[in-house]
Formats: C-alpha cells, structure tokens, sequence
C-alpha cells in the first residue's frame, strides 16, 4: 500500500509545486520591477552626486527617458498583444505617473520654483531624476510585455528541439545525465527573471534587441537543454 500511495503523493506534489510556481510569478514580478525601479533611482542619484554623466542634475535621466519612449515609438508599431502599442504604453505611463506623483503631490512640488537653490533646489534635482528614472523603468516594462512573445516563442522552439533531441537519445546509444538536467532546469528561471532585472535597471539607453535577443536564445538554449536530458523512461 505505501508503495501504491508514494508515486501518487510525488505527483500531487509536482501538481501543487507548478499551480504555486504559476500562482507566484505575477508577484514576482512585481517585485522585479519594484526592485528595478529602486536599483535604478539608486544608480542615477549616485552618478548625479559622483558627475558620473555629461549632463547636469536630472537631464540624463530625461533624455534616457526620451530615448526609451522613442525605441517604443518606432520599433513596436504593431503587436500581437494590442492592436496599437504606443497608445498602450502612453496609457500606463500616463496613469501610472498620475497616481504616483501628480496625486501625491511630488511633481507640483518639484515643479514649483524649479530655479531654486540650496538644499530644496538639490532635492527637487533629485526628486525629479527619480520621476524620470522610474517613468523610463515602466517603457521599458512595456516593451517586455510586448516582446512576451517573442520569449514564449523561444520556449517553444527549445521545448520542441529538447523533445527531438531526447528521443533521439531515447532510441539511441545516448547516455542519460541528471547532472546537467538539474542545473539546466535550474537556470531556466534565472536566465529569465535576471534577464528582465538587468534590463530594467541599466542607468543608459540601450536598443531593446541588443539585450532581449540574446536573452530569449539563453532562454529557449536551456529549456532545450533541460528537455533534451530529462530522463529516457517515465
């Protein structure tokens, strides 16, 4: 009997392991971007104190902005998600910069007496950064969730090549290895969330397909992995 019970209790525990792991993500990635935003606001306000940047006080910040918001102007004109990308991003931008600072009250703060001097001048600099900085890290959020497809397809791809490769092996004199299963299996999630932490943190411009492109083929190279060692016999 306890034999019986043992293969049925390891896979309600696969079952509840993949209903929370699903049940997880959308938080986890919350904090990813709470994380991003926090990481990035850190950068910028350390290389305005450090003159690490060509431009005076929050000017970098706002063309990287600027930057950001043309990438998404000219680069995702069509989706398979929404039927007009740019009125979506501008949608959450906007809300998400009404609710944040215009209710709050820190961007008529900032806003008033711009030319101020002293200590509330330095402030408003830094307060005014962090806006920018932070409207930049939600475009970029933007153009990930227009780009899911492109890592869903990546998945699929490395899923379907993993499953040829395995039953190549399968039927084959091909040796089965848990080692590199595990750690392969292990690397999928990081690969991914990393991915999107670096990105959204970086304190520079950069061309959304310099960076995901390679990120989705990492991505899709270690599903493919992972499938192509998963054991010979279920």
């Amino acid at each position: 009997m306890a034999r019986d019970e043992a293969p049925a209790q390891r896979a309600e525990k696969k079952r509840s392991g993949l209903v929370g792991t699903l049940f997880k993500l959308p938080f986890t990635l919350i904090w990813i971007v709470l994380i991003s935003i926090i990481c990035s606001v850190l950068i910028e306000w350390v290389g305005i104190y450090f003159e690490w940047f060509s431009q005076s006080g929050s000017d970098h910040a706002h063309q990287t902005m600027l930057a950001e918001m043309g990438y998404l102007d000219s680069q995702f004109s069509q989706s398979l998600l929404v039927s007009s990308p740019v009125e979506f991003a501008t949608m959450i931008v906007d809300t998400c910069y009404e609710w944040i600072f215009v209710k709050s009250g820190i961007a008529g703060w900032v806003e008033q007496g711009a030319d101020v001097v002293g200590w509330a001048g330095t402030l408003k600099t830094y307060l005014q950064a962090a806006m920018f900085v932070t409207l930049m890290t939600l475009t970029r959020c933007v153009i990930l969730i227009l780009t899911s497809p492109l890592f869903i397809m990546a998945a699929l791809v490395g899923f379907i090549d993993g499953l040829v490769s395995r039953d190549l092996r399968r039927f084959g004199a091909g040796r089965e290895s848990a080692f590199i299963y595990h750690h392969a299996k292990r690397m999928v999630t990081p690969i991914f969330l990393t991915g999107w932490l670096i990105y959204l943190s970086l304190p520079f411009s950069i061309h959304p397909n310099l960076f995901l492109l390679p990120c989705a083929l990492l991505f899709g190279l270690m599903i493919a992995i992972a499938t192509s060692s998963f054991k010979k016999y279920l």
